[in-house]
């Protein structure tokens, strides 16, 4: 039976709009309506189009009185007149009445009944419904017929283009919010994460004003209840290093902290898949099936296989699947209070060590830095490996000012004890093109040492260059590499290395002194 919806209130007069279909019609609608194919696991493949990632430069969010003065307005935030977004709105409906099937996703952002918002996503691709079915959390038969109004409306018409013309507009895409009427509104970008993204945002602005952090990380949990969470931007690992079959995932990217614990803000994952394997990420791999959205992967014609390592469509490969498709998850999804924080960077430099345990200072000095760095061959004109700091390791997602979040996370880490590690999953040896990528062997053998206790208790020496206080010992881990100059040929071009990614980090955090207490 289609359950349908009747849109008169936002000006669309579309006659069939289907509500929370059953993934089993969306494979239906995508498959005859956008050419979308299924693979031999059972999977959705779809195309994004020409977008095949977010796009950080074309969000704007609504310039209002009632909020202005809580942004942290800049290149992540840049401002939007309340008539340009008007005039957008009117744009996408406009397309979206030109097509003769619309769907509606009415779902959860938070499981916490307590802070949860209620989500009501109007787009026309099947793709796009079935990608918020995963990613939000579904509602029971019984929620759903008492949802009532949404606390926020996406309207996606991705596939007609934002107006250049438009004062706060600058190119034929447009990612718009406003905090004040509860919409956000999409053109001229099909990239499904872009939905995903925009309500971590509005968490963003509406959790610090109750007094909770809200987090880019991935959480789980042990045997014991210890949970821990994982910090770091996209290609650090989050996801893999958080589901493992020894500990149950609370979620693999968006979180808060209330005073209760950890809330997954997430009703599914969104995996990297590019090089996926059974061997280095069996969990994940086990999820990709019927129900799962695969985006921009490159397949074999005749027997469906995925070719998981080819890119050339994009190295931003991605799984979309209900949480529940990972085996040993926590259910509702949430936590006690964190035992251990995280961070996770990707260096290319091949100069910080696996792992090193943080002072309170030094956890907050890398959680407003955010570092990673890109490599060679990644974007045009990257040659050399290249420093990437992004506060709070996410303020492309950011609203307040990054020294909002970081004071509280403080507050919250000292309040509850929480202990704080650096981890490296980048290279070693030498920067990328010279050394090699850490095995992930060694790194999951890291991150049992840390959940064991054992780093903890092992000896420690200090980095003369970046000060981090390094394990001599970790169970299953090689001693000598542990300390990272140990593995390069050339140990003055080591120290040469390390001293300009110092200086990359003390340059990047003048910006932020005098806003930290």
């Amino acid at each position: 039976m289609r359950v349908e919806l009747d849109l008169s209130k936002y000006g669309i007069t579309v006659g069939r709009v289907l509500r929370n279909a059953a993934p089993a019609r969306l494979y239906e609608d995508a498959i005859i309506r956008e050419h979308a194919a299924v693979t031999d696991a059972g999977a959705l493949i779809n195309s994004s189009g020409k977008k095949t990632g977010r796009s950080p430069k074309d969000k704007r969010i609504v310039c209002n009185p009632e909020s202005a003065d809580d942004i942290w307005w800049g290149d992540v935030n840049i401002p939007m007149s309340p008539i340009d977004f008007d005039e957008s709105k009117s744009r996408a409906i406009d397309y979206l009445n030109t097509r003769d099937q619309l769907y509606v996703v009415d779902a959860f952002a938070g499981w916490d009944p307590r802070y949860r918002l209620k989500i009501r996503i109007i787009c026309c691709r099947a793709y796009h419904a079935l990608f918020m079915h995963n990613m939000l959390i579904r509602p029971t038969a019984e929620e759903l017929l008492r949802f009532g109004e949404p606390d926020f409306v996406i309207f996606n018409a991705g596939q007609f283009p934002a107006n250049p013309m438009q004062e706060s507009i600058s190119t034929k895409t447009s990612v718009a919010l406003s905090f004040e009427k509860g919409e956000f509104v999409i053109l001229g970008t099909e990239y499904a994460g872009e939905m995903k993204k925009g309500v971590f945002t509005i968490m963003n602005y509406l959790m610090p004003k109750q007094g909770m952090v809200s987090m880019h990380c991935s959480a789980n949990e042990g045997k014991d209840g210890d949970v821990s969470l994982f910090f770091g931007l996209s290609g650090t690992g989050k996801t893999t290093l958080s589901t493992e079959p020894n500990r149950k995932l609370i979620g693999d990217d968006e979180h808060f902290w209330t005073r209760s614990g950890i809330v997954n803000i997430e009703g599914g994952c969104y995996a990297k898949c590019i090089n996926l394997s059974k061997e280095n990420e069996p969990e994940i791999h086990k999820a990709i099936r019927f129900g799962t959205v695969l985006e921009n992967v490159v397949y074999d014609d005749k027997s469906r296989a995925v070719d998981f390592a080819d890119q050339s469509l994009t190295e931003n490969t991605r799984a979309s699947y209900p949480i529940e498709f990972i085996n040993n998850i926590k259910y509702p999804c949430m936590g006690g209070h964190p035992k251990n924080i995280i961070f996770l960077s990707c260096d290319a430099f091949g100069v910080l060590p696996p792992v090193s345990e943080l002072s309170p200072e030094q956890a907050m000095y890398q959680y407003i830095s955010g570092y990673t760095a890109k490599v060679a061959g990644t974007e045009v004109g990257v040659t050399e490996p290249e420093a990437t700091f992004s506060a709070c390791f996410g303020a492309a997602f950011r609203v307040w000012h990054p020294s909002k979040y970081g004071e509280l996370l403080a507050a919250n880490m000292k309040k509850y004890n929480a202990k704080a590690w650096l981890v490296n999953t980048g290279w070693s040896g030498g920067k990328y093109g010279v050394g090699k990528r850490l095995s992930i062997k060694y790194t999951r053998a890291i991150i049992d040492g840390i959940h064991s206790g054992e780093l903890a208790k092992s000896g420690k020496f200090v980095d003369p260059v970046f000060g981090l206080s390094i394990p001599l010992s970790c169970p299953n881990v090689p001693a000598e590499i542990l300390n990272p100059r140990n593995l390069w040929a050339d140990k003055n071009e080591y120290d040469k290395t390390a001293q300009h990614l110092a200086e990359l980090f003390a340059q990047n955090f003048k910006k932020f002194e005098g806003t930290l207490e």
